[in-house]
């Protein structure tokens, strides 16, 4: 065949399909018989039946020109899918709402509480101290927490000195020292760690502790024992279950049998401060480690969740601190963590001290300085 008869069929060819196309067109556009059966007039897009071909001419318009895009049923199955997200998207938007109402019902008591204490004439008001703390080289903000019964800034000595970090990796951490120890006060002279509270306040207990074991603080936070025992009692109306170790009615003014029981604030404190058997401060440590713990454990309970923040604005306006309102409220998940547990650390380690007899202190703990500095700071870094 040569190129002409093969370039006549290729062009035939075409315009048959041509002629085909525009007679189905035709077909299409015929009006249909208003006599024929209403089978004729179903719509394409569902099975409704019309009784004359006005009603399916008018319903066929108005679908055309309201929604061109449903002409086909796979156009419509397309516009129902896109819809979907949509509800998530709002789904979303509600939890995200609920979230930040929450976050603002936690600030607003936060406040509330906080200016309550700050009205609160029935205990006296602790000043702010310097305190010149630093970030670790991590980037963790430790907190030195003190506890003292004397409501003076730096008369006597601290009764407890902890560690708290709850900004670092893992669960929230908490280190006590054990007062007795015999440390280097700097600017003062070896003497026990409680005593740089009396000399120098928490800023001189910061710069004892950095010192001998190599650990810095970046806040600090002093409460008293009155303030202690009203913030347990407004947080916990109905006390705190703990596990007493032991019976020490025959030492404190309110009894305490050993197991389980509930503890108000007062009754709390004494446990946390009891020191009357062969144990001594090593037994009361334990004690003020394990009050710590349950109270953070007891925040997982949603009634006390609601009451806490009220009360620990309450409680942070009776302490002495540097940390602000900001820091506090910016790392609430990471206090709320410590209500999944807090792994503990008591220092001096087990054998890295022993008794000693001194002219100026009397009986303290000599401790090995490097083997519990390697101790505490692989245990705040990990």
């Amino acid at each position: 065949m040569s190129r002409v008869d093969r370039y006549k069929k290729v062009h035939d060819e075409s315009r048959n399909s041509e002629r085909k196309a525009s007679l189905v067109r035709r077909e299409r556009k015929k009006k249909p018989n208003p006599t024929e059966t209403n089978d004729q007039y179903r719509h394409h897009t569902n099975d409704e039946l019309y009784d004359d071909y006005d009603a399916w001419e008018n319903k066929k318009t108005k679908r055309r020109f309201s929604f061109p895009s449903f002409r086909r049923k796979k156009s419509f199955n397309n516009f129902e899918k896109k819809q979907k997200p949509k509800k998530k998207r709002k789904i979303r938007k509600i939890l995200l709402s609920l979230l930040l109402l929450l976050i603002g019902f936690f600030i607003v008591s936060f406040i509330a509480g906080n200016v309550m204490a700050r009205f609160d004439s029935s205990i006296p008001k602790l000043e702010e101290q310097e305190f010149n703390g630093t970030s670790s080289a991590d980037g963790t903000n430790n907190i030195l927490l003190l506890g003292s019964d004397t409501r003076d800034n730096v008369s006597g000595r601290a009764d407890s000195i902890m560690i708290l970090q709850v900004d670092g990796r893992g669960k929230p951490k908490l280190v006590s020292f054990m007062r007795d120890m015999y440390v280097n006060v700097p600017g003062v002279g070896e003497n026990k760690l409680n005593a740089a509270y009396a000399y120098g306040g928490a800023d001189l207990v910061r710069q004892t502790l950095k010192e001998n074991f190599g650990v810095d603080c970046r806040y600090y936070a002093m409460v008293d024992f009155q303030s202690f025992e009203k913030g347990i009692d407004a947080l916990f109306p109905s006390g705190v279950p703990i596990d007493a170790e032991k019976d020490m009615s025959a030492y404190i003014d309110e009894p305490i049998s050993q197991g389980p029981q509930r503890m108000n604030g007062h009754t709390l404190l004494n446990y946390a401060r009891f020191r009357m058997d062969e144990e001594g401060d090593f037994g009361r440590v334990r004690r003020q480690q394990q009050v710590m713990q349950t109270v953070f454990g007891q925040l997982k309970n949603p009634f006390v969740l609601l009451r806490g923040p009220y009360t620990a604005g309450k409680m942070f306006g009776y302490l002495s601190t540097d940390m602000s309102n900001g820091w506090v409220a910016l790392n609430t998940f990471n206090f709320a963590k410590a209500a999944m547990g807090i792994e503990r650390m008591t220092l001096p380690v087990d054998g890295s001290w022993s008794y000693g007899d001194t002219y100026n202190a009397g009986s303290v703990l000599n401790v090995d300085f490097a083997q519990n500095s390697q101790a505490v700071q692989g245990f705040l870094a990990k």
